[in-house]
């Protein structure tokens, strides 16, 4: 994919505080910021159906991946919006969302971001 993160540790810590994503599975990290639609959409969706239980996908994207949220929640995956100065990238947590109905990521995008120092 594209460059990694300024601070992949930073974002990690970034998600695993500030979301609800679980931390007792892997953090995977998918950067899509040099790839032009609809290869982001297509490449996290087969991505985040490889996660196993407490595992977290972290996607890196030069933009709110807005078309990607209402998939995740049909696909019962869980999402939230990372906002950190780790990375200049828009970073995207999702995780299984374990049958649950209710994902963070139902609210308004702005609403969910968090800030991380």
């Amino acid at each position: 994919m594209s460059s990694e993160p300024d601070d992949p540790a930073a974002v990690e810590r970034a998600v695993a505080e500030r979301t609800d994503a679980p931390t007792d599975g892997e953090a995977v990290s998918l950067d899509v910021r040099n790839l032009g639609p609809p290869k982001p959409l297509r490449e996290t969706l087969e991505r985040v159906e490889t996660l196993g239980d407490g595992d977290v996908l972290v996607q890196y994207n030069d933009r709110t991946p807005q078309f990607l949220f209402p998939r995740l929640e049909d696909r019962g995956f869980a999402y939230a919006a990372v906002d950190t100065d780790a990375t200049d990238a828009v970073v995207t947590a999702i995780w299984p969302a374990d049958g649950e109905t209710t994902v963070s990521g139902e609210r308004d995008a702005a609403a969910n971001d968090v800030t991380a120092t």
